[in-house]
Order: structure tokens, then sequence, then C-alpha cells
């Protein structure tokens, strides 16, 4: 928490779905400023549905979302990017643009950031040197690690307030995700505050000291990879998708 005791993210009772097909159930969860957080859970348990819902490209059928005290209700998904919330969603470059010009597109909508464009854009390079000897390449042609790297970038254009991140690891070689694993170790060391959203409890116990463990929309478990994997029908739960022993409450 910050001085005053605000969480930097607060979800309270958030629900939200598809048409009819409802996913979260009165989910809870609250980030302190500086934290890192993973959230697990199988396929279809409701991890990017959060990130959808926090980031704003998916509208809640109930509950509240609040960025340092303040409600984000009716606040759309580029209001919230300026206000310094950020979603990375997997490899998403635009094809036929240039590492340099992905880059430049990402603040297009963003008037403040295009002021010192060449600043934020260097910031990049100098995390991820691997794209600048590509800068004048095409993002699509980038091997799935690279375009990784650069919607990665594009989010720390912005010098986000809070980070999400969904499936980072996701059909990259092992060699790739220490990769990135070492640059958001970095900038978690540097006291940003993000969420991510993975699969892996070995790969979000290298991230983080907390865990969120989501099971058909609800969280199941909040606590450190160490208290997890001590319990071990949960922890079946996380690496083998199955229900834990609390299965759906009454």
């Amino acid at each position: 928490m910050d001085g005053s005791g605000t969480p930097r993210l607060r979800v309270r009772g958030l629900e939200a779905g598809y048409g009819r097909v409802q996913v979260l159930f009165g989910l809870d969860l609250e980030v302190a400023p500086g934290e890192a957080v993973a959230v697990l859970g199988a396929n279809g348990a409701g991890k990017t549905t959060l990130l959808r819902a926090i980031s704003g490209l998916l509208t809640p059928t109930g509950g509240s979302i609040a960025l340092d005290g303040d409600d984000l209700g009716g606040v759309g998904a580029e209001a919230r990017a300026r206000r310094g919330l950020v979603q990375v969603r997997g490899a998403d470059v635009f094809a036929g643009l240039t590492v340099d010009e992905n880059l430049r597109a990402a603040l297009v909508a963003h008037p403040e950031a295009r002021r010192d464009a060449a600043a934020r854009i260097a910031r990049v390079y100098d995390v991820f040197p691997a794209l600048a000897a590509h800068r004048t390449q095409d993002a699509a042609s980038l091997s799935g690690g690279e375009q990784q790297m650069v919607a990665l970038g594009s989010a720390l254009l912005f010098a986000p307030t809070l980070l999400l991140v969904d499936e980072l690891s996701l059909g990259l070689a092992p060699l790739v995700v220490q990769r990135l694993l070492d640059v958001l170790t970095a900038l978690r060391d540097d006291g940003q505050t993000m969420v991510v959203v993975e699969q892996s409890l070995a790969v979000a116990a290298r991230l983080t000291d907390r865990v969120v463990f989501v099971e058909k929309g609800r969280v199941r478990f909040d606590g450190s990879p160490t208290e997890l994997t001590a319990d071990e029908e949960l922890a079946r739960a996380v690496f083998l998708g199955g229900p834990h022993r609390g299965g759906e409450p009454s």
C-alpha cells in the first residue's frame, strides 16, 4: 500500500462474461503499489476475462474496479491507458510495420507521451537491446519471443502505473521466457506494479512472491507460491487443471 493505505488496484465483487455465459463470480483482488501478483488458473478459469475487465476491454456486469482509489466505472480502455493502466496481450504487433513503426503507432492515441516519443522509444531499446538490431524489420517477421518484446516494449512506452501481462510464457522457448522474466523482474525491482496472468506456477514463482489461483471465476487461493504447493490437492488443481477439494461453493 501507499502512505494512505490505498491499493493501486482494487477489484470488488467483479462479475463479467460474454453474452449469457458468466465467467467471473464476485471476484475480489487487491494489489498494492509496487507489488507484482501472478494470477494462475486453468484454461477457462477467468484469468484473461479478469484482465480484460480491468483494462476496460470488457464491461463488467457487476462489481467495481478502482485504480489508486478512483472508480473506473464508465472509463473506457483508452482513457484507462492514459491513466497508466496498460495491458500486454501476447505477441500483439502490427504486421507490415517495422519494429520502430510499431512503437510509434502505439503512441498515436496518447498525445502526452508523443511529446517525448524519441526518449521513450530509446528506453525500450535499452530494455530490449535485441530489438534495436531489428528496428527497421517488419515486426511480424520476428520470432515469437521478439514479437512479445515489441508488445511489452509498446506497453512500457507509457511508464505504466499498472502493467497487466497476459500469458507471458505461452508457446515460447524456456530461454526466451527467461529473457522476458529478467526484464519483468528488473521492472518489479524498480517498483513497477503488475498483474501477470500465467498457467505455469514455476514461471510465476520466479517473478512474484504472491500468487492468486482462480478457479471457475472465483479466487480459490491467495498467498505465496510455497503455501500453494504445500497444499497437495490445491497444487494438483493448479498443475493438472482439475478441481480442488473445495469444488464449487454452494
